[in-house]
């Protein structure tokens, strides 16, 4: 059952971690600008954050669930909506410039995911969408999540950071086949999110 639920979030879970957003432009510039010997502090302070921010959306989706339970069929709304207004997002985006970035250490990039609404929307949405209603609940089942989580969304900070001005080139080059492929795919999670 585990499994089939971390299936289930996985697309959506790797899209979300993979496409540009304050996390993955931060890992790219910090490290492209100032290697790895600087950049590892910001990127070891983004992957903390990222971590708690999901322990914390954790506690507050399954406390709303425990005294609201009738909201949960709304917020599986909302969350597929989400998700389907990021994929059109996605698809009529531009390319990002990060050139307006600027250098940052362990508390910024620590401090950054407590402001960072895309991370608090990507763990929002998948414990209300597939986590809460498909197990039973119990607090290390979240804590468990919350680290896949972080995990899925630290890999996509590693990429961009390890891949630097070719991941940047790559988006800049292929952009908009990049960008429908994505986008195409979040709709499908959006559909499925409402049929699971």
């Amino acid at each position: 059952m585990l499994t089939s639920i971390i299936l289930a979030y996985l697309p959506y879970a790797i899209i979300t971690a993979y496409t540009p957003g304050p996390n993955n432009i931060v890992a790219l510039y910090a490290v492209g600008q100032h290697g790895w010997r600087q950049g590892k502090f910001v990127l070891l302070g983004i992957a903390l954050g990222f971590l708690v921010v999901m322990e914390l959306c954790a506690i507050f989706c399954y406390k709303l669930l425990t005294y609201i339970p009738s909201i949960a069929p709304v917020l599986t709304y909302i969350g597929a909506a989400y998700i389907a207004y990021l994929a059109i997002q996605i698809m009529f985006s531009r390319p990002i410039n990060e050139k307006n970035s600027i250098p940052i250490g362990f508390w910024q990039g620590f401090f950054l995911e407590f402001i960072n609404i895309k991370i608090m929307l990507y763990a929002i949405t998948i414990y209300t969408g597939y986590v809460l209603p498909s197990t039973p609940t119990s607090p290390l089942t979240l804590a468990f999540h919350g680290v896949i989580l972080t995990i899925i969304g630290v890999s996509g900070n590693l990429t961009w950071a390890l891949s630097g001005s070719v991941l940047q080139r790559l988006f800049t080059t292929y952009h908009r086949p990049i960008s429908i492929i994505m986008g195409i795919t979040l709709l499908w999670c959006a559909s499925s999110l409402l049929f699971y």
